[in-house]
């Protein structure tokens, strides 16, 4: 949500949490009202809705009910709150033979929309033209006791759903036979469903939409114990999206572990190292019920290890990118040696990572024996690309499931740019134009593609932002650029998403591509090519453009936004509440729910999503919000550093030939026998936090 330039971290605030965890809500603050273009995506006009609230006698808190309704500034909501019985009836008959009534929802009075629901639930039904749409339910006595939405399918025990999580679409309620008087709109839910493919046409939404006092709800049932594993830990981008990823498991109540394998083999051994005795045995002595890895080839270039532990428990791998499908490489690029084997013939074997020629056809026949298996690794997913490309790449009968990554979206969040900029030094007047990586120079992120677009509109009134590592910014040939480097701070990094007005990226080799999502979560749009993940991180004409790759799209459709500041606001504002809906950690949370539950590895399957109270906190109309991780990415560089690694790339190139890795091997071992004590014994285990 939109919160004034002064509106100090949660830390600071001075305002009480009140029970249902949301600040003065539905009082006036300011900040809480979802800032929306005034039509669709489309150009088409924002749907008409009608809430109905039907009440008997004196209710408490139906004041707030109606204050709740009005505060989230949607003038086409029309709210009737009327006696139960006939009137409610013949409201509700009224309201299904409106055609100009779009959608209804159903409010129980002392209930509470939560701030910009109407706005992300219409949004949403738009654009994914669904029969229903349902968010999260919050629940509170005294304080938050947690969150729960509807179930898609099977029995939904529980405490019952009351309806004003569900926005239904007037035509599909007629469809379906309409409401009979005494049944609940979550019956409404269900019966959508009858004869229809799985999920029947509704969605849910990973944002609150409604606030509801339960002093009786039960405490949610015990979760799994889950291990994250990784090969160097959460920093840099795979990384981040891993550790993401288990704090939604750990908000959906789970208990996570969170182990590295170079806690155990220095990262310079990865090449020459496929067993981690230490690792394997710490995971199937814990009695743990699952192990998620991502990232292992910061530690190993097999996936060996993931094949003993499938022995023991189950596993999933996720995909941040393409290297458990391949011999080596991380992004092959169409190469035809995959769908045919890998082998010696590998073009790339000296760039990471890296594997001696000799060993990329028995890496990869090993990979496949693995995921050919009867005890296989899942394979996660994390776009519809990406999805695509496993089945293509990995071996026939692989198990393999689509995902979403998570996103702390109360901390990726917009705020006022002026006051943005001038707190980081940037000018207020120019349009400035975003460019991020963690590697900003790195080929596969299309450096000289985006150079070359960014060159041609470099003028007066344009700025430039870089963020990440790029050791010689002077080389851009940019004029009027700020390069702040590495970012280790979401909070810090999400000031530099809403400052800027514009985020670029020319890469055509993302599984997803996670900048795109935290810019928009700011307000900020990306511009992209069509290409990879980028099609599920960046929603067309809604989070931003998507240009076809070829040759001067980029810098052709850069130049027109540039010069389109309505139009960029527009996209902003969209990409803020759609993202929200669609990448935030309750939406990942519920991704991953119906992987297990499909797979039957939760304890009751057929149970309704439930998270933790501190899942509130992860948005940013929360009384108490997260505040965001810190040292996501390694600290920059010191100055001889960048000027030996650019001499290194003169020399060298960007690969490093076998006897400069041997020789990197070589010092890391020399390093750890010396700091291992007299005794000889090794170093334990961290936990990759």
């Amino acid at each position: 949500m939109t919160r004034p330039p002064d509106d100090p971290p949660a830390d600071a605030t001075a305002v009480p949490r009140p029970a249902h965890g949301v600040a003065d809500w539905p009082g006036p603050r300011e900040g809480f009202t979802v800032p929306r273009p005034g039509t669709l995506p489309d150009g088409g006009p924002w749907p008409r809705v009608r809430v109905l609230t039907p009440i008997d006698g004196d209710v408490p808190g139906l004041s707030d009910t109606v204050a709740s309704v009005l505060a989230q500034g949607y003038a086409e909501a029309r709210h009737d709150v009327v006696p139960a019985g006939p009137r409610a009836e013949a409201a509700l008959a009224a309201a299904l033979d409106d055609p100009e009534t779009g959608y209804l929802l159903f409010l129980r009075a002392g209930d509470l929309l939560a701030p910009g629901a109407l706005v992300a639930l219409c949004l949403e039904a738009a654009l994914s033209g669904a029969a229903a749409v349902a968010g999260l339910r919050v629940l509170f006595d005294r304080a938050v006791t947690g969150l729960d939405v509807p179930a898609l399918s099977g029995p939904d025990a529980g405490l019952p759903f009351t309806g004003g999580e569900m926005l239904f679409a007037r035509a599909a309620i007629v469809r379906a036979g309409g409401l009979a008087p005494g049944r609940s709109p979550a019956e409404l839910w269900t019966r959508l469903a009858e004869g229809a493919p799985a999920g029947g046409g509704r969605v849910r939404i990973g944002r609150p939409v409604l606030l509801q006092r339960a002093p009786g709800a039960a405490p949610a049932p015990p979760g799994l114990s889950v291990v994250s594993l990784t090969g160097a830990g959460y920093e840099g981008g795979a990384g981040i999206g891993q550790r993401r990823l288990a704090d939604a498991l750990a908000l959906s109540g789970h208990r996570v572990s969170h182990l590295r394998l170079t806690d155990e083999s220095p990262a310079a051994a990865a090449e020459w190292t496929d067993r981690f005795p230490r690792t394997e045995a710490a995971i199937l002595s814990g009695r743990h019920d699952l192990v998620i890895a991502g990232n292992l080839h910061g530690a190993t270039r097999s996936l060996d290890i993931l094949g003993r532990l499938c022995a023991g428990l189950p596993v999933a791998q996720v995909l941040h990118d393409l290297f458990p499908l391949t011999g080596r490489c991380a992004y092959p690029n169409d190469c035809p040696r995959i769908v045919t084997g890998c082998d010696a013939g590998c073009p790339t074997p000296d760039q990471y990572p890296e594997l001696a020629r000799a060993r990329v056809g028995p890496v990869h026949a090993a990979k496949r024996r693995l995921l050919a298996g009867l005890r296989a690794p899942l394979l996660l997913a994390n776009s519809a690309w990406t999805a695509e490309r496993a089945r293509t790449y990995a071996p026939p009968g692989a198990d393999i499931a689509e995902i979403t990554l998570a996103f702390p979206s109360g901390v990726f969040r917009p705020a006022g740019r002026g006051a943005l900029r001038r707190r980081l030094g940037l000018p207020e007047e120019d349009c400035l134009i975003l460019f991020s990586a963690v590697i900003v120079d790195a080929p596969d992120k299309g450096f000289a593609d985006l150079v070359s677009a960014l060159r041609g509109v470099a003028g007066p009134g344009i700025g430039f932002v870089g963020i990440g590592r790029l050791d010689d910014p002077g080389a851009l040939g940019l004029p009027n650029l700020f390069a702040p480097g590495l970012v280790a701070e979401e909070a810090e990094l999400a000031a530099w998403y809403g400052a800027c007005d514009l985020h670029v990226t020319a890469s055509r080799a993302e599984t997803l591509g996670q900048t795109p999502v935290e810019a928009g979560l700011c307000g900020t749009p990306t511009l992209a090519y069509a290409a990879t993940g980028l099609t599920t991180a960046v929603i067309d004409g809604v989070s931003g453009r998507l240009v076809a790759p070829e040759p001067g799209a980029l810098a052709r459709a850069l130049a027109e936004l540039i010069a389109d500041a309505p139009a960029r606001r527009r996209l902003g504002a969209f990409a803020r509440i759609a993202l929200e809906n669609r990448f935030s950690d309750a939406a990942a949370a519920l991704t991953l729910h119906a992987v297990l539950a499909g797979r039957g590895l939760l304890p009751d399957p057929q149970a309704r999503p439930r998270f933790t109270p501190a899942m509130l906190g992860r948005f940013a109309f929360a009384a108490e919000r997260y505040p965001g991780a810190t040292g996501t990415v390694q600290p920059p560089s010191s100055a001889l550093v960048s000027r030996l690694r650019r001499a290194k790339k003169a020399v060298f190139g960007r690969n490093l030939p076998p006897w400069l890795r041997w020789a990197r091997f070589g010092a890391a071992r020399l390093r750890g026998a010396l700091s291992r004590g007299l005794d000889g014994s090794p170093r334990a285990a961290g936990t990759g936090r």
